[in-house]
C-alpha cells in the first residue's frame, strides 16, 4: 500500500487524532520491545497499532522506523562493543614493542566472544523484527491477502534489515580486522595441520599393512570434528554479519600462506629427492579435506553431478578422488586447480632463485630439475627462467675469479638440466649465448676443453656427470646402436619420427634460427662450436697427447688408446692419423726395448765396472719427429757414462733398424735415481736436468751458480730456476757468493728432517715427474701458431703499407686469395686474430675501430 499525502486534506480531525495516537503509541511499543533486555511482552500490544497506521496507508514509515530503532540500537549495542574487543590487538601492533600474548591468544578467546555477543544482539533483534512481521501478518490476513504475499514481506524485512547490518559494520570497519581474521584461520589450519600429520604418522606405525583406503578413512576430517566445528561457526557467524566475502577471503589466504610454507619446508635447499607429489599430497589431506569438510558443516556443499555446476573445463575433468568424497563439488574441484597452480608456480620460483646452485650438483640435483620442468609446464613462465638464470651467470660465474675449467663445467650441466626441461632446446640457445661468448674470450678455453675431452674430470672439480669422455662414449654407443637398426633407413626413420612429434616453436623461439638446429642437443657439437673448429681442437688434443706420452714412465697407455679410437669416431680418422702414429711409436718403442734388452750378452753384464750402468736400465722413447709437435730441445752436458750408454743404446737400434738412426733428446724423459746420506736413502724420479745437477755434487760438495751452469752447459737463469728443486727438498743449502749475482750451493748439513717435505726414512720413493716450473716438454699450440704465421707477417705489412689500414676479414681473405704457394694459408680467422693481437702487443701495429694499421 502507498501512502498519498493529498488525502490529509479528505481526512477528518477524528482520523487524525486516530493517525497520531497510533504512531505515538507504536513509537512507544517499539522502544519498548527493542531496548526491553530480552522482554518481549510488549509485542502484542504492537499488532493493533500497526494495523490502525497500516489502514491509513502509512506502512513504509513504519517498517523505516522501526528498522532504524534496530540499527540506533544495534550500533549502540553490539558494534561499538564488537570493535571494542579489538583494540588491545590494534594498539599492539602499531606499538614499537607489540605485545606477542595478544597476538598469539585472542583466536581463542577474543574473537569468538565478540561474535558471539554480536550475534546475540543481532538474534534478538530479528526476533523483534520477526513481531512487526507478524503484525503485519494479521492485518493482513483479515484482508485475505495470498499466503505469498506474506511470505515475501517477510523475506523483504530480513533482506533489509540483513543489508543495514552489514552496511553499520562495513561503514565503521577498521582497517586491521581483515588481518586479525587471517591470524585466526591461519593458527587453526595450522592446527589442523598438525592433528592431521599425527593420525597419518599414527597410521603408518600401528596399521603399516592396512589397505590404502582405509588409510584415507582414518585421516579423512569430519563435519563434526572439533577444529572444523570451532571454524564452521566462526565462518557462520561471520557470514550472517555480512562478512562473507571478508571471511572467504582470509581463509583464503591462510591456506595460501600454509601452502607455501608447506613448500618451503619441503623443498628448501633439498635438490635430491622429488617433492612436488609430496606438496600434492599435502594439498589433498589438509586444505581440500578441511574444504570440503567445512562446506558439509556449513551445508552448502553443491552436488557434482547437478547439471546446474555447469563445469565444462577440461581442467576440472581429470580430477582425481578426494578421501572421503564420492565426487567433489565444483567449488571444491576449483580450489584444487587454484592450489595446485599456487603450489607449482611457488616451488618454480623457489627452483629458479637455487637453479645455479642446482645445476652446480646436477646429476645429483636432477629430481630437482624434473620438479622444476613440471612446474614449468603447468605455469608455461619459462621466460623467468631464462631472466633469472642468465642474470646469476653473469654475477656469479662469467668474472675474471672464476677459472675457465670451472665455466665449462657449468656450461655442461647446464646444457644437460636445460635440455631435460627444455628438450628443444629453444631456451638453451639463450641462456649459453653468454657462456659461450665469454668463453671465446678465455685463452685456455680450448686446453680445458681437452683435458674434458680426454681425462674426464682430474681436477676434481665440478661432478661426475660433466665428464666430456663420457659424453663422447655414450655419442659412440648411441651411433653404435643406431647402425644395428637395419630394418629401415635411420634417416627415413628419425625424419619420420619428427613428423609425428612435430610442435610449433615457442613463441620465445629467435626467428633468425632455423628449426632443424634445436631438434637434437649435442653436447660436444656445442662445445666444439667454441673453439671455431674441429682442426684447433685436435691439434691442442696432439700437443696434450704428446706431452703425456712423453712422460710415461711406463707403457701403460690403454686409455689413451681408447680415447683416441672414440675421438677418430666423431671427427673422423684422416683429423686423428698423426695422433695414431704417436701412439704407435709408443708401442714400437717398447717392442724395440724388448729386443735390444735381449740382444746383450750375459758376460757384458757381469763384467760391467762399479760405475757402470746396466743398458738393462735404459727404456727409450722413440718418436718419429715428422708426425709429433715440435720438442723443446734443450742443450744439456750429461755424465759420461750416461751417455756412453745411450751411443752404446744408438749402436745397437742402428744394428736392428738399419738404416735408421737415433737423434737424443736429453732434456726429455725420466730419471729414477737414489741418494745415499749417511744415516738414510731416498729415492726420487725427477726430469734429467734434476738428475745432472745433482749428480755434480758427487765431484764436489760445493759449486757456485755460474760454474756450475758451464758445467752443465744451460744458461745461469735455466740453473737457478731448476736447483730450486733439491733447495725446496732440502738436500741442496743456497747462500750468496762473493759476486752479488752469483749464488753458492753446497749439499745442506745434516741433511734434513725425516719428515720435511714428505720424505720418509728408508728406502722410499717419491715420485716428483710434475715440473714445478711449468716447463714443457712440447711446444704449446700457441707457440707453434706463431712459428708458422711469422712467414706471413711480411705480407701482412706489405698490405697494410699499400692499403694504411684493414680489417680483419678482409686480411683474412686476401691471405688465402694470394698466399696460395707453399706452405698455403689455412688458419682460421680466430687464429689471424690471435696473430695480430701479437703484433699489436710487440707495438708493430695498431688497432682502432676495428682496422689494423702500422705503428707510426
Amino acid at each position: 500500500m502507498a501512502f498519498d499525502l493529498y488525502a490529509l486534506d479528505s481526512l477528518g480531525s477524528d482520523e487524525i487524532d486516530e493517525i497520531l495516537n497510533s504512531w505515538a503509541g507504536f513509537c512507544v511499543c517499539t522502544d519498548a520491545i527493542i531496548r526491553g533486555n530480552g522482554d518481549l511482552s510488549a509485542g502484542s500490544k504492537l499488532a493493533p497499532l500497526v494495523a490502525s497506521l497500516c489502514k491509513h496507508g502509512l506502512r513504509s514509515l513504519v517498517e523505516d522506523h522501526f528498522l532504524q530503532a534496530l540499527e540506533e540500537t544495534f550500533k549502540t549495542n553490539a558494534v561499538l562493543m564488537f570493535w571494542q574487543h579489538f583494540e588491545a590487538f590494534h594498539s599492539s601492533s602499531t606499538s614499537e614493542m607489540p605485545n606477542v600474548h595478544i597476538k598469539e591468544d585472542w583466536p581463542q578467546t577474543v574473537l569468538i566472544k565478540a561474535l558471539e555477543e554480536i550475534c546475540l544482539e543481532k538474534c534478538y533483534q530479528e526476533k523483534c523484527l520477526l513481531i512487526l512481521v507478524h503484525s503485519f501478518q494479521s492485518y493482513e490476513e483479515n484482508l485475505s491477502l495470498e499466503t505469498g504475499d506474506l511470505n515475501l514481506c517477510e523475506s523483504n524485512l530480513m533482506c533489509r534489515y540483513q543489508l543495514m547490518v552489514s552496511a553499520v559494520l562495513l561503514a565503521t570497519l577498521p582497517s586491521y580486522f581483515p588481518e586479525i581474521l587471517r591470524m585466526y584461520f591461519k593458527k587453526k589450519l595450522e592446527e589442523l595441520s598438525t592433528v592431521i600429520a599425527g593420525v597419518s604418522d599414527d597410521v603408518c606405525e600401528s596399521q603399516s599393512e592396512m589397505d590404502i583406503d582405509d588409510n584415507y578413512s582414518k585421516k579423512n576430517i569430519s563435519k563434526d570434528h572439533k577444529l572444523v566445528k570451532d571454524i564452521g561457526k566462526v565462518v557462520r557467524d561471520l557470514r550472517s554479519l555480512g562478512f562473507m566475502s571478508m571471511s572467504e577471503d582470509a581463509y583464503a589466504s591462510a591456506i595460501f600462506v600454509l601452502l607455501k610454507s608447506q613448500v618451503n619446508d619441503l623443498a628448501g635447499d633439498e635438490y635430491r629427492n622429488p617433492v612436488l607429489e609430496s606438496i600434492k599430497e599435502w594439498i589433498q589431506a589438509v586444505p581440500l579435506q578441511f574444504l570440503h569438510a567445512l562446506q558439509l558443516y556449513l551445508g552448502d556443499s553443491v552436488d557434482y553431478d547437478n547439471g546446474s555446476s555447469g563445469l565444462k573445463s577440461p581442467l576440472a575433468s581429470p580430477v582425481s578422488s578426494f578421501p572421503g568424497v564420492n565426487m567433489p563439488s565444483e567449488l571444491l574441484v576449483r580450489w584444487k586447480l587454484r592450489l595446485e597452480y599456487f603450489a607449482y608456480e611457488t616451488l618454480q620460483d623457489l627452483r629458479i632463485g637455487k637453479l645455479f646452485e642446482i645445476i652446480v650438483d646436477y646429476p645429483d640435483s636432477s629430481p630437482a630439475i624434473e620438479d622444476l620442468k613440471q612446474c614449468l609446464e603447468y605455469t608455461g613462465q619459462h621466460s623467468k627462467l631464462v631472466d633469472s638464470f642468465i642474470s646469476s651467470l653473469r654475477y656469479r660465474l662469467l668474472t675474471a675469479g672464476a677459472s675457465t675449467n670451472d665455466i665449462l663445467h657449468q656450461y655442461v650441466s647446464t646444457i644437460k638440466a636445460l635440455r631435460t626441461i627444455d628438450p628443444t632446446g629453444v631456451f638453451l640457445e639463450t641462456v649459453g649465448e653468454p657462456i659461450r661468448d665469454y668463453l671465446k674470450g678465455r685463452k685456455d678455453t680450448i686446453k680445458c676443453i681437452v683435458t674434458m675431452l680426454t681425462d674426464g674430470n682430474p681436477s676434481g672439480s665440478g661432478n661426475s656427470g660433466d665428464s666430456l669422455l663420457e659424453e663422447l662414449n655414450r655419442d659412440v654407443e648411441n651411433q653404435e646402436g643406431a647402425d644395428n637398426d637395419d630394418n629401415i633407413n635411420s634417416d627415413d626413420k628419425q625424419a619420420w619420427i619428427n613428423a609425428e612429434c612435430w610442435e610449433p616453436d615457442p613463441a620465445e623461439v629467435d626467428p633468425t634460427k632455423g628449426s632443424n638446429n634445436r631438434r637434437k642437443i649435442d653436447i660436444l657439437a656445442m662445445i666444439v662450436s667454441l673453439i671455431g673448429s674441429k682442426d684447433q681442437l685436435v691439434n691442442e688434443y696432439r700437443v696434450m697427447l704428446a706431452e703425456k706420452l712423453l712422460n710415461k714412465l711406463d707403457y701403460d697407455f690403454d686409455s689413451e688408446i681408447r680415447t683416441l679410437e672414440l675421438l677418430k669416431i666423431h671427427f673422423g680418422e684422416s683429423s686423428m692419423q698423426k695422433c695414431e702414429i704417436m701412439l704407435n711409436d709408443l708401442i714400437d718403442s717398447k717392442r724395440t726395448n724388448a729386443n735390444i734388452k735381449a740382444s746383450i750378452p750375459q758376460t757384458s753384464q757381469t763384467e760391467q765396472g762399479e760405475n757402470d750402468v746396466s743398458l738393462n736400465l735404459l727404456d727409450a722413447t722413440i718418436i718419429s719427429t715428422n708426425f709429433w709437435p715440435p720438442i723443446q730441445a734443450e742443450s744439456l752436458n750429461i755424465p759420461t757414462s750416461i751417455d756412453q750408454l745411450l751411443s752404446d743404446y744408438a749402436k745397437r737400434f742402428h744394428d736392428i733398424k738399419t738404416p735408421r738412426k737415433l737423434l737424443w733428446k736429453k732434456n726429455l724423459g725420466a730419471v729414477k735415481l737414489e741418494l745415499q746420506f749417511e744415516d738414510q736413502n731416498m729415492q726420487f724420479t725427477v726430469a734429467p736436468i734434476h738428475a745432472v745437477i745433482i749428480t755434480k755434487f758427487q765431484d764436489q760438495t760445493s759449486w757456485t751458480s755460474k760454474n756450475l751452469a758451464a758445467a752443465i752447459g744451460i744458461p745461469v737463469e735455466t740453473l737457478n730456476r731448476r736447483i730450486s728443486f733439491w733447495v725446496g727438498k732440502g738436500i741442496l743449502a743456497e747462500s750468496v757468493g762473493t759476486a752479488s749475482n752469483d749464488h753458492v750451493f753446497t749439499i745442506a748439513d745434516g741433511m734434513i728432517d725425516a719428515n720435511r717435505n714428505g720424505i720418509t726414512n728408508g728406502n722410499s720413493e717419491e715420485l716428483s715427474m710434475a715440473d714445478e716450473e711449468g716447463d714443457n716438454s712440447v711446444a704449446s699450440v700457441e707457440e707453434q701458431l706463431q712459428k708458422e704465421m711469422t712467414i706471413y707477417e711480411k705480407f701482412i705489412i706489405g698490405m697494410l703499407t699499400n692499403f694504411g689500414s684493414m680489417a680483419l676479414d678482409r686480411i683474412h681473405n686476401t691471405l688465402k686469395m694470394f698466399c696460395v704457394a707453399e706452405p698455403a694459408y689455412d688458419k682460421s680467422l680466430q687464429q689471424l686474430q690471435s696473430f695480430l693481437s701479437g703484433l699489436v702487443s710487440e707495438e708493430k701495429l695498431e688497432m682502432k675501430d676495428g682496422l689494423y694499421f702500422l705503428k707510426k
